[in-house]
């Protein structure tokens, strides 16, 4: 394997679980919206890591898409006021390894997430410091191949590596044309990867001793 020079993450699953905030501004979301339903984790856990235009058919399939698109934008305001209260839970050796793989690799973030939900993940971390940058499918609506390949462009990175824990991140780096290194123990799994660890702390040993 030629050394990597940059390491690009997926952010839910692979860094952090916020999904029981999630799962706060969905039911805060509905509510606002009169929608007759309560979300639960299970619910969540069920779509994490899709993208906005699977999600939203899936969670409300008897509302047309300017509806389903309404209702998004009233749960993505409701989170953007709840995680900063109750963020999510660092997984066991992210903190310690991104700062010790930042002093090494190019550090990225690349999540179909809601815009700005990836700065809200790095404050609540305080890792603000140790990413290059980052890229949300809440920008522009785009799958994380195509992401990716924006951010290898505007960084100029030669041999980057996706880190994530579904066989859809797994996909995307397929895609992408870059290695893809799955983390067992997110939201999801995948038969297809060049690297797998079952821990944070495993991963960051691997990438220092390269």
């Amino acid at each position: 394997m030629i050394k990597p020079d940059s390491l690009i993450f997926d952010m839910d699953g692979t860094l952090w679980d916020a999904v029981d905030s999630y799962v706060m501004s969905w039911n805060e979301g509905a509510k606002l919206e009169n929608i007759d339903r309560t979300f639960t984790r299970a619910d969540l856990d069920h779509v994490m890591g899709w993208e906005r235009g699977k999600v939203l058919p899936y969670m409300f399939p008897d509302k047309s898409v300017e509806e389903q698109e309404r209702i998004y934008e009233t749960i993505n305001q409701c989170r953007a006021k709840i995680i900063p209260e109750h963020g999510g839970i660092i997984y066991n050796g992210v903190r310690e390894g991104i700062i010790e793989l930042a002093s090494k690799y190019k550090l990225f973030i690349v999540s179909n997430c809601p815009k700005g939900l990836i700065v809200e993940f790095m404050k609540w971390a305080g890792l603000q410091s140790y990413f290059v940058d980052e890229m949300a499918h809440g920008v522009n609506s785009m799958p994380k191949s195509h992401n990716i390949r924006l951010l290898m462009d505007k960084h100029s990175l030669v041999n980057p590596v996706y880190i994530g824990d579904t066989h859809g991140d797994s996909r995307d780096s397929r895609v992408a044309k870059i290695p893809f290194a799955l983390v067992t123990y997110g939201f999801g799994d995948s038969q297809d990867y060049d690297f797998k660890f079952d821990d944070f702390t495993s991963l960051t040993k691997y990438f220092m001793a390269l």
